[in-house]
């Protein structure tokens, strides 16, 4: 049997101060192997974008992390001083979403990824978590990666939801490397895990054909030393392989 194929959304960088470049973290792409499928990358062509031959090819569709941050006025917000944005990946990530969730393709955001869903779906972001009086700074501390990637705090799951019935338990350990966070859930987002602070830290699309959940934190690395990570991708990459398997009978 043929792999799943799994669409990985591409960040567009200016590098070297020469020209740019469309790339995906390697983690990732190994994340998406990992699930048991054959990743490949879709640029951030912005409305030059195929969406709909794009879903005609995958079966599932990864949306990554990233440095950047989606511009604030796709929640109706004012640009920040210093953000580091990508607007050629928003304007191909976020109808993409939509697109997505139309034609009952797996989804998984991650960081990122979850943020891009939420805003895709008329939710917004807080901006600085780590400002919000109440709230924990839920960005990476130390200055290697296992300590940046280290478990950072509990996580509560909602009781009877994806995640749970994937982990069969309610509580979990996760890192923690994001500066924004949820402010306002979008249409159709039921929150699926929260941080001790309250921010939501994952969310499933409730009337989603199939698989469709994001999650805050980063369960791409080092998936097997982490149940909820294993948990997560395992369920993913069943519903890639449910999509791969039914469009092959089609």
């Amino acid at each position: 049997m043929t792999l799943p194929v799994i669409g990985l959304p591409c960040c567009r960088w200016w590098l070297k101060d020469s020209q740019f470049f469309h790339l995906v973290g390697e983690k990732y792409l190994r994340a998406a192997t990992w699930a048991g499928g054959a990743p490949i990358l879709l640029p951030a062509l912005g409305e030059e974008a195929p969406l709909a031959q794009w879903l005609d090819m995958v079966d599932g569709l990864l949306f990554t992390g990233s440095p950047s941050n989606i511009e604030p006025h796709h929640y109706g917000e004012a640009r920040r001083e210093g953000d580091f944005n990508d607007p050629e990946r928003d304007a191909t990530t976020l109808p993409l979403v939509r697109a997505a969730l139309d034609a009952g393709v797996p989804l998984l955001g991650i960081c990122r990824g979850l943020q891009e869903i939420n805003v895709a779906l008329g939710g917004s972001l807080h901006g600085q978590v780590h400002a919000l009086p109440g709230m924990r700074d839920h960005r990476e501390q130390g200055d290697t990666l296992d300590a940046q990637y280290g478990l950072a705090h509990p996580l509560t799951l909602a009781e009877g939801g994806v995640l749970h019935q994937a982990l069969g338990a309610t509580h979990a350990e996760v890192n923690s490397l994001h500066g924004q966070g949820i402010r306002t859930l979008g249409a159709g987002l039921r929150a699926e895990a929260w941080a001790p602070d309250g921010l939501i830290e994952a969310f499933s699309v409730a009337e989603a054909k199939s698989f469709a959940v994001a999650v805050q934190w980063h369960p791409e690395w080092r998936i097997d030393a982490h149940p909820l990570s294993r948990a997560l991708f395992t369920a993913f990459g069943d519903a890639c392989r449910q999509r791969r398997a039914a469009r092959l009978a089609a």
